[in-house]
């Protein structure tokens, strides 16, 4: 039975809308779906087969969302770190388990990942890991930046890195209203192999 995802007012439901077949995303949405579950260690994601019902959407989505991550200009570890916190904040426990699997892979260690749910104020951090850190919860609060905090996180960022980061930051909000209205249910981890 499918673990089941919380809803508004802490009740308990499956998935709004089931993640699909073969038939139901296409032979594409399919193939992508599989590959992706290959490299974040699972199964095929269900916000994959999910999103893929609505096949055109999908590619499109699927196109821009490629353009933050992984093919941005910011690391993939500060990326997988601006991604976790958002998921912290907005709750996503989906995108919280998927990017930490993602995150390990692009370099964060356990400490890391305790301590992006807790946020920019602990200890560990580097100057621009925080300034990061710091722009996603003021972006989650007041959807702005002040005038001071912009000059800080320019201190670190160029132009296009600090366009990127406004995007990747309001993508991965909508994505995780998105998965909790849809109750998108978490992804299975592939079981290892024992050798022998």
């Amino acid at each position: 039975m499918p673990e089941r995802a919380p809803g508004p007012a802490g009740a308990a439901t499956g998935p709004r809308i089931a993640p699909g077949g073969r038939r139901d995303v296409g032979t594409a949405g399919w193939a992508f779906a599989h590959a992706a579950g290959l490299v974040a260690g699972t199964g095929p994601p269900n916000v994959f087969l999910t999103l893929g019902r609505h096949r055109r959407l999908f590619r499109g989505w699927l196109r821009f969302a490629g353009r933050l991550m992984p093919g941005g200009l910011l690391p993939r570890r500060e990326t997988e770190l601006v991604i976790l916190r958002v998921a912290h904040l907005a709750g996503s426990s989906y995108e919280v388990a998927h990017h930490e699997r993602l995150g390990r892979r692009a370099g964060l260690d356990p400490d890391d990942l305790r301590r992006v749910a807790v946020g920019p104020g602990v200890p560990g951090w580097s100057s621009r890991e925080r300034t990061l850190l710091a722009t996603v919860d003021a972006l989650h609060e007041r959807r702005d930046l002040d005038d001071a905090e912009w000059a800080l996180l320019r201190v670190h960022l160029g132009e296009r890195e600090a366009i990127e980061l406004c995007l990747l930051v309001g993508h991965y909000e909508m994505l995780a209203t998105v998965l909790t209205t849809l109750r998108v249910q978490p992804d299975v981890p592939r079981r290892r192999r024992r050798r022998g």
